[in-house]
């Protein structure tokens, strides 16, 4: 008997493009005969402002719409909502509202979400899923919304053992007195790896660069300031002066009401995929590696245009290392409760000491995604992860 699974995309987030692209990728594997043999797929898009729609089109058309964003234009989308209801078969599962006033239940087995950043990656849309009590594909509620945070992510994972960068959390609100009193002793943790300080109390909602570099004393430049709940890179800052601070503190405040200011890791960037499907164990893709061409980091530039950087997969590394890699990405992946699939991402210094970055739920799922390829160099094809992730 064929299951009925959702595919969600879009919504409103800063990274809705990147998630069109991702769900193009996706539909064309489902649309295999291999695929709609067992599932009926039902394609389910967020625009930007945060409608709902149903695309009723023939699944083949549908990646090319997404891809140039007029998915939501055509006329076989209809307004839809995801209902929280159980008991009542006739309000539960998926409400479409048809053309002629009349509402059309349809059950949902499962629900892929393909959505990347805030209101899709961060534990909002995982949890209406979860009360509607249809099989979520992916990592649940709490994972998403623990891995979406950098700072508390960076605090469970240290307290594994796992190496962290030394930082320091800003709130919006109320940052700028209690820097001024860091100063006088009032601040907690020292600074050292796998601490980090948090400010609270009441201030000036601009930032002042006193007060900043009073909080980030310890600290070694260079820093990174980085909203604390945001993916893509969006609104994070590589600062190597105080006085570039103010400014910095003030783009990351623009994704979110904490910032996270934490020193820059040397070494490079390497990633690992990490994959359950429930009957194997934790599966592992090859490690990959991130090579910057010219100084700077992998920022939304680099990550979607690869103009001055490359990735390696697998990564240029020792079969000792990245087997150390492979298992710290394990031990990360189980400490944030993760299930289903995520990438997780940390740093490889020069004398071979392991730092977690950070772990993207939802990772870029098109053909030349990070997550897809990692897995492919392991022997394991797109249309085989999505395979192992639905059974």
């Amino acid at each position: 008997m064929k299951k009925t699974l959702a595919v969600l995309f879009g919504g409103c987030s800063s990274e809705y493009e990147i998630s069109l692209q991702s769900a193009a990728a996706v539909l064309r594997q489902l649309s295999s005969d291999s695929f709609l043999t067992r599932y009926d797929i039902i394609p389910l898009g967020i625009t930007r402002s945060g409608r709902w729609l149903r695309c009723m089109q023939p699944l083949s058309s549908l990646p090319l719409q997404l891809e140039s964003d007029t998915w939501h234009l055509s006329p076989f989308c209809m307004p839809a909502i995801l209902s929280p209801s159980r008991e009542d078969e006739n309000c539960s599962g998926l409400l479409t509202f048809c053309p002629d006033g009349s509402v059309e239940h349809t059950r949902l087995d499962l629900a892929l979400p393909v959505l990347h950043g805030r209101n899709g990656e961060d534990g909002r849309l995982q949890g209406l899923i979860e009360l509607a009590g249809i099989r979520l594909i992916g990592c649940g509620s709490l994972s998403s919304a623990l891995c979406m945070d950098k700072y508390r992510a960076h605090q469970i994972a240290a307290s594994v053992g796992i190496s962290v960068p030394a930082s320091v959390i800003l709130r919006q609100a109320d940052y700028t007195r209690r820097a001024a009193e860091s100063g006088a002793g009032n601040s907690a943790g020292n600074g050292a790896r796998n601490s980090a300080r948090s400010v609270g109390g009441s201030g000036s909602e601009k930032p002042d660069s006193a007060a900043l570099r009073t909080l980030t004393g310890e600290l070694e430049y260079p820093l990174f300031v980085k909203p604390v709940k945001e993916g893509s890179s969006h609104g994070i800052t590589r600062v190597t002066q105080p006085d570039q601070l103010a400014d910095a503190v003030t783009a990351a405040f623009a994704f979110d009401d904490e910032v996270i200011i934490e020193e820059s890791v040397d070494g490079f960037e390497i990633g690992c995929a990490v994959m359950d499907d429930g009957r194997n164990g934790l599966l592992t893709g090859r490690v990959d590696e991130i090579e910057l061409l010219a100084e700077g980091f992998f920022d939304y530039h680099r990550k979607y245009d690869a103009a001055d950087s490359r990735i390696h997969t697998p990564a240029r590394i020792d079969p000792v290392t990245e087997a150390l890699i492979a298992e710290t990405a394990r031990t990360i992946y189980r400490a944030l409760d993760c299930r289903g699939f995520a990438r997780v991402d940390m740093f490889l210094t020069p004398n071979h000491e392991i730092v977690f970055n950070e772990v993207n739920t939802i990772p870029g799922m098109t053909v030349h995604s990070r997550f897809p390829k990692m897995l492919e160099s392991a022997g394991i094809s797109f249309g085989g992860m999505l395979d192992r992730l639905l059974t």
